[in-house]
């Protein structure tokens, strides 16, 4: 914080000129006094200009301009301006106008999150790749047809022979490759296949329940990003609030510092009373630019998940406040829609798949075969002596397993063993559910039932301000009780905006894990 604190030194030889001098002084103070008091957060401060010419303290410390008016000189007594300094923000500026955009509720600020966050983007792909995978795992249960064409070519024996392939006439040349036909083959079918077996039906039960866990990772993944929108949408909101706390506390502090001046004008306070009040005053005002660099800085982490641009201006809109649900309706909710849980259940079933799946192999495999078209020496439908090429064959097969040298076994085992950890799995999620959901609750309530007891505290502090204040100006308080109130009436107000703030975010993790937020 930078800022030009105004000097007033006064000086006289001795006796009348002292006297002299001490009334020049009070004369600028009082111009001093009738300066206007700084806008609140943001707002720009107005700097108060003496009647009297003043020296400014320079960085050392040391005072320069030493004449007041037309008072002899004094040894230099600092005597700090009412006006605060102005104050700068995080770029280093001085006093800023008040940050202007779009209101961003946190429902908004989930959704434009949700489109920009990488993680839960490519949660959102794994989800979809996950149900395509379910498809393709169906697909394979159906019949598979495909059109099948083909041109062979031998080389000749050079031999001829009765051919024996249907629709040819006279002798023909012998391939040197007897698996073939002939010279020339032709063969264009369409072909159908078929495998059944208990494989294919569980390899589906596996890629549906890797479907279902995508989803449910989908939304652990989502709840994870609502989490962190949260937490950072409330730092906001926090800074924001100890911004007016701040703001409020250098206003009383303001006001404090001209009621010393005035009682020391009236020789009713000593010097030190202001010289106190100035040191308070100047601590406020380091307090509410501290409080601007770290709205600043969370409206930055924030405006990372939300925006191209984290610099864009924008403000934040709280919800309406709410009252706790009941226990019952949490712990139903809770049972009713949590992903973590879900996707803990479904990776056992997954697992115990996995061990069906690999048990599968001991069983046998039934595969079908239709086929209709031609293989035959000329490519059309009839040969030579009018015969029709056009025909069809089917066959079935029957894979019966009898040795792979225990490697089945050992698959079975294997998926046995995933299957185990699974249930342990399971087992320590519930146990973190049923912990979240007192820890998050109780959280939850001692947040609600504190805040009447914050709010009394505010009013009680802000009571015992103003009757403090009271009694000072009736020289009956000390200037450290005034600043001991004062600092009371801060500490009253910022707890209550933490309380706030904290019943919030309990409220926001209970809603989380509950799946309505």
């Amino acid at each position: 914080m930078k800022g030009n604190a105004r000097v007033i030194c006064r000086s006289s030889p001795v006796g009348a000129g002292l006297l002299a001098g001490l009334l020049a002084g009070f004369g600028a103070l009082g111009a001093h006094s009738q300066a206007p008091a700084p806008e609140r957060a943001g707002g720009q401060a107005a700097a108060a200009t003496p009647t009297a010419s003043a020296g400014q303290i320079a960085a050392g410390g040391s005072v320069a301009g030493a004449t007041a008016g037309t008072a002899p000189s004094l040894p230099p007594s600092p005597i700090v301006s009412l006006q605060p300094a102005p104050l700068q923000g995080a770029g280093g500026s001085g006093s800023r106008a008040p940050q202007s955009g779009p209101a961003i509720t946190l429902d908004e600020a989930l959704r434009l999150a949700q489109a920009n966050e990488p993680s839960f983007v490519a949660a959102v792909a794994a989800s979809r790749v996950a149900a395509l995978n379910r498809s393709i795992a169906r697909s394979s249960l159906l019949p598979q047809a495909l059109y099948h064409n083909q041109y062979l070519y031998t080389q000749s024996a050079g031999l001829a022979a009765p051919s024996l392939s249907a629709g040819t006439t006279g002798a023909q040349p012998l391939p040197r490759f007897i698996a073939n036909n002939g010279v020339h083959e032709y063969v264009s079918q369409g072909v159908v296949n078929e495998t059944v077996g208990v494989l294919q039906l569980t390899a589906l039960a596996q890629a549906s329940a890797a479907a279902a866990i995508s989803n449910a990772n989908l939304e652990i993944s989502r709840r994870g990003l609502a989490a962190t929108v949260v937490s950072r949408f409330y730092a906001v909101t926090t800074s924001e609030s100890k911004i007016a706390v701040v703001q409020r506390a250098l206003d009383d502090s303001q006001s404090f510092v001209t009621q010393t001046q005035e009682r020391e004008r009236a020789r009713e306070a000593a010097h030190a009373d202001v010289i106190k009040a100035q040191l308070t005053l100047q601590q406020r005002q380091r307090d509410l630019a501290n409080a601007r660099l770290l709205t600043d800085r969370a409206k930055i982490d924030l405006g990372v998940l939300l925006f191209p641009d984290p610099r864009t201006p924008y403000v934040v809109s709280l919800p309406a406040s709410s009252s706790l649900p009941t226990r019952e309706a949490i712990e139903h909710a809770a049972r009713m829609s949590n992903p973590v849980l879900d996707s803990a259940l479904l990776t056992l079933r997954s697992t115990s798949l996995g061990v069906a799946a690999a048990q599968a192999a001991y069983l046998p495999n039934l595969a079908l075969n239709y086929t209709y078209g031609i293989d035959a020496n000329q490519f059309a439908t009839s040969g030579p002596n009018g015969l029709r090429n056009l025909g069809y064959s089917a066959s079935a097969t029957l894979d019966i397993p009898l040795w792979d040298w225990l490697a089945t076994q050992h698959r079975v085992r294997q998926a046995q063993i995933l299957r185990d950890a699974a249930k342990v799995s399971l087992s320590a999620t519930q146990r973190n559910l049923i912990a979240q959901l007192e820890e998050f609750y109780a959280e939850a309530s001692l947040a609600e039932s504190e805040l009447d007891s914050l709010q009394l505290s505010v009013r009680t502090a802000g009571e015992s301000l103003r009757l403090t204040r009271l009694r000072y100006s009736a020289g009956e308080a000390t200037v450290l009780e005034v600043v001991d109130a004062e600092n009371s009436n801060v500490l009253a107000e910022v707890a209550l905006a933490d309380g706030t703030v904290r019943y919030h975010v309990a409220r926001a993790n209970l809603q989380l894990l509950t799946g309505t937020i």
